[in-house]
């Protein structure tokens, strides 16, 4: 069955941005979609994409700051109030299983109020959310095999993810910096999202009391543009997506991405655009 991947949010870091939707990504296989991240808008990507609703049948979050999971239980509710029928499985790192309760009492009257006035399902009978604590296979249906590996993004645990299809296999690194687990995991893999950081261009960002702090941050928990293609190059993998662009605004112009991460790897790159099919 014919698959492809669908990137409906390529920015990195909290702040909204004109020019990137904050991260989030979409497997389509046949009629089902999969969700890798759900950032701040993602619901309406989806409809720019038209990505049905009802054929999510499963999200993974690779982590737990806000541009990775502020729409993750949005995304469900309008779905549900769009077409939604589930059931969708839905995991990530602890407290993963404890967000989606809040989320689930948070909207409670809107849900109580459309049950009531417009017949629709039980919404929390509709998703499960589970806490992943030991890598390995995460999901499994008769369209992916979805297994995930611990990353390095200090001080937060992180995940990336494998999802294997019937044609291809397509790997979300999530944040990281470099690290083997995350070559193991994309061994092989025909296209790899890898997020990437210009250095050069990140110190618009730190004009503000606590900017050293954040340098220090960003240098020591995600992947310099430098750095990404010998990554690519040691997993053998068959296309590298550039994503998760920090700085996302102002802009860095794209072939500067695409030189960076060449120095490394010799094969396909492509800089990530929002609504990018792949």
């Amino acid at each position: 069955m014919k698959s492809s991947l669908v990137l409906l949010g390529t920015g990195g870091g909290p702040t909204p941005k004109s020019e990137r939707n904050a991260s989030c990504n979409a497997i389509v296989v046949g009629d089902a979609t999969y969700i890798i991240d759900a950032g701040n808008g993602i619901a309406r990507q989806m409809a720019f994409a038209e990505l049905p609703f009802d054929s999510i049948r499963a999200m993974g979050i690779t982590h737990h700051h806000s541009d990775h999971n502020a729409d993750a239980g949005t995304l469900m509710h309008l779905a549900w109030c769009a077409n939604l029928q589930g059931p969708v499985e839905t995991f990530g790192p602890a407290p993963w299983s404890g967000i989606w309760e809040s989320f689930l009492a948070y909207s409670a009257t809107d849900v109580e109020i459309r049950k009531v006035d417009e017949g629709r399902p039980d919404f929390a009978a509709m998703v499960t959310a589970k806490d992943i604590v030991e890598p390995g296979v995460v999901h499994e249906d008769d369209r992916v095999r979805i297994t995930a590996a611990w990353v390095n993004h200090p001080p937060i645990p992180a995940l990336a993810y494998r999802v294997d299809t019937e044609d291809r296999s397509y790997v979300i690194s999530g944040d990281t910096t470099p690290c083997e687990s995350l070559i193991e995991l994309a061994r092989g893999a025909d296209v790899l999202v890898h997020e990437v950081m210009h250095i050069p261009s990140i110190d618009p960002l730190l004009k503000r009391s606590n900017g050293a702090r954040l340098r220090e941050h960003l240098i020591n928990s995600h992947t310099s543009s430098t750095a990404v293609g010998s990554i690519a190059e040691q997993a053998g993998v068959g296309q590298l997506v550039l994503s998760h662009f920090v700085p996302g605004s102002p802009a860095v112009p794209e072939e500067i991405w695409l030189a960076d991460a060449r120095e490394g790897f010799g094969g396909k790159i492509v800089a990530g655009r929002d609504l990018m099919v792949i």
